[in-house]
């Protein structure tokens, strides 16, 4: 099988510079910023340690701005990247687990506040959105499952 390798996720928003000015604060790295003509502008941003970009801007979308959810941010320290993200501007939700201890209803339906049992991989989250409601995820893994 040929490798297929997520290189990038498109947001829908409704004021680029606001975006930009948002993932800026969260300090995830500007990759480009191309206002090719007008009605026509990519930015492109990296979240710090990911192989897989977002892009938004004018002309890339045809979505409504703010109905991306469920982009998931995987860190090993969910307290610290949630104090960090807080440090930096984003309103960030309590750490929950669902209420099956299984993955993640949507919305808020099923949320428990706290870790997951045992603070088992996998099963820890806190949510964010950026200012268009672009939904965020932060998940908690420190040890990978077998082959993943």
């Amino acid at each position: 099988m040929v490798d297929l390798k997520l290189e990038v996720l498109v947001l829908p928003v409704s004021d680029v510079d606001r975006a930009k000015s948002f993932y800026e604060k969260l300090q995830f790295r500007l990759d480009a910023d191309f206002p090719i003509k007008d009605g026509y502008r990519i930015v492109q941003f990296t979240p710090p340690g990911s192989e897989c970009s977002i892009i938004f801007g004018e002309g890339v979308s045809s979505a409504k701005p703010g109905s991306v959810e469920g982009l998931h941010l995987v860190v090993s320290d969910i307290e610290a990247a949630r104090a960090e993200l807080i440090s930096r501007g984003a309103e960030v939700s309590e750490i929950f687990h669902d209420e099956t201890g299984g993955f993640h209803h949507a919305g808020t339906v099923g949320r428990v506040v706290g870790f997951a049992a045992g603070r088992r991989d996998y099963g820890s989250f806190a949510s964010f959105s950026d200012p268009d409601g672009n939904g965020w995820l932060l998940q908690e893994v420190k040890m990978r499952a077998p082959g993943r």
